[in-house]
């Protein structure tokens, strides 16, 4: 398990041995925007009524004839049913060690199994041949951050010590920027800035990118499609997240100003309050970190069980 990132600096804080109460609320909108005929993002959040567990789903589907909104649909329903199943009572019973593990092996299951279900749509209506969706995915269990993506759906962690881009997209773009031959401005305005190099129901075997991280202190988890993305820096998204509050209500302001800029895609944002209490501090810790149409809000305030 990891810290989470930023950019080339050292942040000391305190570590404790102690268990942390956590709070958490969250909220997830989408919108079909100023220019397309059909919303193919697909979106799910959920806090768990009882318990410190929540998540938020994010799908972006791509092929037209609706086949898009069926492939982001099927995976968000996927990844739905897998985290219904998975806080039992021999979840509760197990160490977090295991519980990691477990959370792990559902993501892994239920993006299989999407994958599985928008291959056999596509080869049951040969109107659906080109449909595909990206995904990402965040699961906060406790203390627990497990974030997974497919695509260029990102996902971002704000706190009082700034913004981190949790995921790096599977672009064409992102690989040019990674060889050197362009830069992020430059790959801003490219003409194949929207090609994505891994996407469900592409291909018969599929590869999530899945990193976990340790909530150490209050924060911001804010997941989007790329019809955010296209409108906002980097620097943008971290002042929004700074400034807007209610902080769950930042969702709004985002989907927005996206569309004040043009709107040309689906518009999708998910925000996940995460409220961590501090406790007997007992050691500091020097921790070096690295580079890198529905409403379904949900709001509740959860302390963590002993």
């Amino acid at each position: 398990m990891r810290v989470w990132s930023v950019p080339t600096k050292k942040i000391s804080f305190t570590e404790e041995t102690m268990t942390r109460n956590v709070s958490l609320a969250v909220n997830a909108q989408t919108d079909i925007g100023q220019v397309r005929d059909e919303n193919e993002d697909s979106i799910r959040c959920y806090a768990h009524p009882d318990l410190p567990f929540s998540y938020i789903v994010i799908a972006d589907g791509m092929g037209g004839y609706s086949g898009g909104a069926l492939a982001s649909r099927l995976a968000v329903e996927s990844m739905t049913l897998a985290f219904s199943q998975l806080v039992t009572p021999t979840f509760l019973a197990c160490t977090p060690d295991q519980q990691k593990l477990m959370i792990e092996a559902s993501l892994r299951k239920a993006i299989y199994n999407a994958n599985a279900s928008i291959i056999s749509a596509k080869d049951d209506n040969p109107n659906f041949a080109h449909m595909g969706t990206t995904l990402v995915v965040a699961v906060v269990w406790r203390q627990l951050l497990i974030v997974a993506h497919i695509g260029d759906s990102r996902a971002y962690f704000w706190s009082l010590r700034g913004l981190a881009q949790l995921t790096r997209d599977h672009s064409v773009v992102q690989e040019m920027i990674d060889s050197g031959a362009m830069t992020e401005d430059e790959a801003r305005t490219s003409d194949v800035r929207n090609h994505i190099t891994r996407a469900l129901g592409v291909m018969n075997e599929v590869e999530p990118e899945i990193s976990s991280f340790t909530l150490n202190e209050s924060a911001l988890i804010l997941l989007c499609s790329d019809g955010l993305t296209e409108y906002f820096t980097n620097g943008q998204i971290e002042h929004v997240l700074a400034t807007h509050r209610p902080a769950l209500e930042s969702c709004y302001r985002f989907i927005d100003q996206a569309n004040q800029a043009g709107g040309k895609d689906n518009i999708s944002v998910g925000v996940m309050e995460c409220s961590v209490s501090r406790e007997l501090p007992l050691r500091d810790l020097s921790v070096p970190v690295h580079a890198s149409g529905e409403d379904t809000t949900v709001r509740r305030v959860l302390p963590e069980s002993s």
